[in-house]
């Protein structure tokens, strides 16, 4: 098992990504620290990695429901204007890249579907709008996808189903 990644805001902000998101570190009203101290654990790390491999999920689904329980970022979620909370979203996914990427993972460029987003009118800003009606997670709807730089220890089922 590799060893925890901690990420700082320092170390966020020092990213060609994350940098983008200083908005999100800015405002007082985002849980972005939050955030970091969710992310900055062994065990959640861990089970990032197991959703790569063993539920060819992506990583973020190996934690989403925890994290969607965390009261900040429920609330936050919940009750803000929708574009604010997209950037939130957005910079969940940056910290889980950089995470993945210390630990020896690489973006596999394809995304995968963490919930069934709920129909709302194009340019919806109603605060709390921008959910789910089914799936794994109630505020996310997909996720980048990893792989181990080193290689996968299995093949995945369309691939196996593609050499029959």
């Amino acid at each position: 098992m590799a060893p925890i990644v901690r990420v700082t805001r320092r170390e966020f902000l020092g990213d060609r990504q994350g940098r983008t998101f200083a908005d999100v570190l800015d405002d007082p009203e985002q849980p972005f620290d939050e955030v970091l101290d969710f992310f900055n654990d062994a065990e959640r790390q861990r089970r990032m990695e197991e959703a790569e491999v063993h539920h060819d999920r992506p990583a973020l689904a190996g934690v989403v429901r925890e994290l969607e329980l965390q009261p900040a970022v429920d609330d936050f979620l919940a009750s803000k204007d929708p574009p604010r909370t997209k950037r939130l979203r957005q910079a969940v996914g940056v910290l889980v890249r950089i995470i993945m990427e210390q630990r020896g993972w690489k973006k596999t460029g394809k995304k995968g579907s963490l919930g069934v987003r709920v129909h709302v009118t194009k340019g919806t800003r109603t605060p709390g709008a921008y959910h789910n009606t089914g799936g794994l997670a109630f505020w996310f709807l997909r996720a980048e996808r990893y792989e181990l730089v080193d290689g996968m220890p299995f093949r995945s089922v369309r691939e196996r189903a593609e050499s029959v």
